[in-house]
């Protein structure tokens, strides 16, 4: 049974960081592009950042380039997002996604989810 398990939201205030982990199970974890989406209340679920399989091509949706890392540990079967200098518009629950082969942007081109894990971020 493939699970992908998000940790480490919560609050924050403004300008501070936080580290959401999603921890994936029952699939051979670096045959899979992996990605970080969020959604807002009332708001479309968007794209954050992705990597590919090997770790070695992040990319970033312009509103969090600069502030945000992805990262991926194929060994550990890990896949984390560092969350820097935070704004109250990155409140929203995040969540990781997976899918086989190339990475992409579109959330419909993702098949695997986890629950999601909230993050709040106040003025």
């Amino acid at each position: 049974q493939v699970q992908l398990v998000e940790s480490g939201g919560g609050l924050m205030q403004a300008g501070g960081s936080l580290r959401l982990s999603c921890t994936v199970t029952g699939l051979r974890f670096d045959n899979y592009a992996m990605a970080w989406f969020r959604q807002a209340p009332g708001k479309e679920r968007e794209f954050v950042a992705n990597i590919n399989w090997s770790g070695t091509t992040p990319y970033y949706a312009s509103s969090v380039k600069g502030r945000f890392a992805i990262s991926r540990d194929n060994a550990r079967n890990l896949f984390d997002l560092q969350m820097s200098n935070l704004k109250p518009d990155d409140t929203a629950v995040y969540y990781c996604a997976a899918r086989s082969g190339a990475t992409k942007i579109d959330p419909q081109e993702y098949l695997l989810w986890g629950q999601g894990t909230q993050v709040t971020v106040t003025s």
